[in-house]
């Protein structure tokens, strides 16, 4: 199992996506995109493409160039029924590589908050791994997308509607940081303090408790998502 992981920025921690592709023994090939590094050339040298988070929005191409082309590698990946998983800004790359259209700063949101399968989402079979009607997930964005047509709608909350998104067989984009396990967030809290408080003052004196309660369940659920994607490579 070869899979390529995608990188927008140094900050990058595969978290439970890491632990589920250990798990099944996966070749693990990091592309650091945001320093330059080339993509993958052609889909014959990975079985699956995973493409993480980063403070750029999916259509600042002016300040990172390579944008269209990674939104074309996974279009690529998608169609060949190769999996797919785009994570934050990666989910916004998805939509766009497929036709959606990114709406930006349309949907702040951040912390672990709830989020609700839709009925498609309850039946595939990735998020139906969580196994419930409504599950905890960290959020850190700004930007949201439309749904890219012939996609399939599987996640849904308040603050952004589409935040979960199947193409084709198995390319998936998950608008939410199910792979944020509690050690993930608690390195971003220390290398990020400023930014967390602006996005939710008292954050950083709370996060304790949070960790203990909503952070315990994230963590369940996106090990639940991450190896019920890796299942499908």
């Amino acid at each position: 199992m070869r899979v390529a992981i995608i990188e927008n920025t140094r900050y990058s921690d595969p978290g439970q996506v890491g632990v589920a592709l250990a798990e099944a023994g996966a070749t693990v090939a990091v592309i650091r995109a945001y320093a330059g590094e080339p993509l993958p050339g052609s889909i014959d040298d990975h079985d699956a493409l995973v493409v993480f988070g980063g403070e750029q929005n999916a259509r600042d191409d002016a300040k990172h160039p390579y944008l269209p082309a990674l939104a074309e590698v996974m279009r690529g990946y998608g169609e060949a029924g190769r999996a797919v998983l785009g994570i934050c800004l990666g989910s916004q790359l998805l939509a766009r590589a497929f036709g959606g259209e990114n709406l930006i700063g349309a949907a702040p949101e951040f912390g672990w908050q709830a989020i609700e399968p839709t009925e498609a989402g309850l039946a595939d079979p990735v998020l139906s791994a969580v196994n419930e009607s409504r599950f905890l997930s960290f959020q850190w964005h700004d930007d949201t997308f439309t749904l890219p047509p012939d996609a399939i709608h599987l996640a849904r909350n308040d603050a952004a509607h589409h935040q979960a998104f199947r193409v084709g067989r198995a390319a998936y984009g998950m608008q939410f940081h199910f792979e944020a396990n509690r050690g993930v967030v608690e390195q971003w809290n220390r290398m990020f303090p400023e930014l967390v408080e602006k996005k939710h003052p008292g954050w950083l004196e709370r996060h304790p408790d949070y960790a203990a309660t909503q952070g315990v369940e994230a963590e369940a659920a996106g090990l639940a998502i991450a190896r019920a994607w890796v299942a499908l490579i």
